[in-house]
C-alpha cells in the first residue's frame, strides 16, 4: 500500500504476526533436535550411558523453558501494540539455545 506523495504506509498488524510465527517456528525446530537427542540416547548404539540420559533431559529441560519463554512471548504480541522483548527475554532466549548447543556437543563428543 502506498499513501500520499510516495510514502509506504506498513501494515501494523503484519509484523508482530510475523513475530508470532517464528516464535513457533523455533520452538517447533527446538522440539525437534531434542526428540532426535533423546531417540538418539534411546536407540544409539551401545546403550545411553549416564552423562547422555543427563544431556537429554537437560536438552528436554531447555526446551521446556523455551517452550514456556516462547508462550509469553506470542500472548504479549497479540496486543495491538505490543512491547519490545526485554532483555530478560533475550538472555533467556540465548540461555537455552546455549543449553541445547551443550546438549549437542556432549551428544556428540
Amino acid at each position: 500500500m502506498s499513501g500520499g506523495r510516495g510514502q509506504r504506509t506498513r501494515d501494523p498488524a503484519a509484523q508482530p504476526e510475523r513475530t508470532r510465527f517464528a516464535w513457533r517456528r523455533t520452538t517447533l525446530t527446538f522440539a525437534v533436535a531434542v526428540a532426535l537427542a533423546v531417540r538418539g540416547v534411546l536407540y544409539g548404539s551401545g546403550g545411553a550411558s549416564p552423562v547422555e540420559a543427563a544431556a537429554a533431559a537437560g536438552g528436554v529441560l531447555a526446551w521446556l523453558a523455551f517452550l514456556a519463554l516462547a508462550h509469553r512471548r506470542i500472548a504479549a504480541m497479540a496486543a495491538d501494540r505490543p512491547a519490545a522483548a526485554g532483555p530478560g527475554v533475550v538472555q533467556a532466549a540465548v540461555l537455552c539455545t546455549l543449553a541445547m548447543a551443550m546438549v549437542g556437543v556432549v551428544l556428540l563428543w
